[in-house]
């Protein structure tokens, strides 16, 4: 025998929440985009445990919203636009901010966020001559993202003086960055250019 249903008033305070709380992932992101400012000025300032602090929590944010957004099926196409735009202005910033007070090879902030002005601008291309964006990252792009949220957490913590310099280290992670940047990047382009080329030659 099927359970019975809750009462019709129960039901639709559910339903009402359940659609408020389908844009929590969403503010989250919104919360994260707002930490780009203040993770900009305590760079610029080298308050690196209150950068530190700021850079986890974004990092933070980050996990739990995709946790949310996934475990509770709350995924949309507006946060899909947003979390990756979240992502790429902390980068960016923290890249910039970090090259400025000479924390980091400049070249490797050029060469990141070189790579997300292509991307940016084949998206804008896309989007204006072939069809909307799908801005699903890729597996790929994902590591890419995760190590250099790791880049950047790490070299924080030298700054701190919470962990010592190791130069070995060091160069494994400007490596693989580099590495990773430059994959994801070319993946980007042959794939999207791909798909944009079919579907010129699929038109009448």
């Amino acid at each position: 025998m099927p359970a019975p249903l809750p009462p019709a008033p129960m039901r639709r305070w559910f339903s009402c929440h359940d659609a408020m709380l389908r844009h929590l992932p969403n503010l989250i992101t919104l919360l994260r985009i707002a930490l780009v400012v203040p993770l900009c000025l305590l760079i610029l300032d080298r308050q690196w445990p209150q950068a530190l602090a700021v850079a986890f929590i974004a990092g933070a944010s980050d996990a739990l919203d995709g946790f949310l957004a996934k475990h509770f099926g709350w995924q949309s196409w507006l946060g899909g636009m947003l979390d990756p735009l979240a992502d790429k202005l902390l980068l960016t910033a923290a890249f910039v901010t970090l090259a400025l007070v000479a924390a980091i090879p400049a070249w490797l902030t050029v060469l990141i966020v070189a790579r997300d002005l292509v991307i940016v601008v084949g998206a804008i291309g896309y989007h204006a001559l072939i069809g909307r964006f799908d801005a699903a990252p890729t597996r790929l792009s994902k590591w890419t993202t995760v190590v250099q949220i790791a880049f950047v957490l790490y070299t924080l913590l030298r700054l701190t003086q919470w962990i010592a310099q190791v130069p070995e280290l060091d160069a494994a992670l400007v490596a693989l960055t580099v590495a990773l940047t430059l994959a994801s990047g070319l993946h980007y382009v042959i794939v999207w250019g791909q798909r944009a080329i079919m579907q010129r030659r699929s038109r009448p």
